[in-house]
């Protein structure tokens, strides 16, 4: 709806990606959308966003995906008021978004859930982390594949 604040250059998209730090993801579930949010580790291959998240290994969002893989995922950054004076309507905030759809997939292979929680601890953190099978084992590792994302920003005036 919003065409001024479309965001269609990719490198901008995943400067969007690196700022947040927090995913939302939203599952179905029986009558009522359920939505977690999730620390979370990417990679962008093949056109597509991949989204790396970690859990206890077994619950509720696992029981949602087995029943129904089907995902949209939100994460935002950058999120300020800004003013409208003596005018409430005037208020709004300045933000960036990403929202997307996808599949999500509990990953069972330890190389990959490896690789996830790497790319995951990297994101968070800033820094590099050896993970082990051991590591990898005590977890679930939750992949959601995105290929349908669009993004949105409002800066700061």
């Amino acid at each position: 709806r919003r065409k001024d604040r479309e965001v269609t250059e990719l490198s901008d998209i995943l400067g969007i990606v690196d700022g947040a730090r927090v995913l939302h993801l939203g599952l179905f579930d029986e009558g009522y959308p359920y939505i977690v949010p999730l620390h979370y580790g990417y990679e962008y291959r093949d056109g597509k966003l991949i989204f790396y998240m970690h859990g206890a290994k077994e619950g509720r969002k696992l029981d949602l995906i087995r029943h129904n893989p089907n995902v949209c995922v939100e994460l935002e950054c950058g999120v300020e008021p800004i003013s409208g004076g003596d005018v409430p309507c005037r208020y709004g905030a300045a933000y960036a978004s990403v929202i997307g759809f996808g599949k999500a997939e509990i990953v069972t292979d330890e190389q990959r859930k490896i690789h996830g929680l790497k790319l995951l601890m990297a994101h968070q953190t800033g820094r590099d982390f050896e993970i082990d099978g051991g590591m990898a084992a005590s977890v679930a590792v939750i992949a959601a594949e995105v290929a349908a994302f669009t993004a949105k920003a409002r800066p700061i005036a």
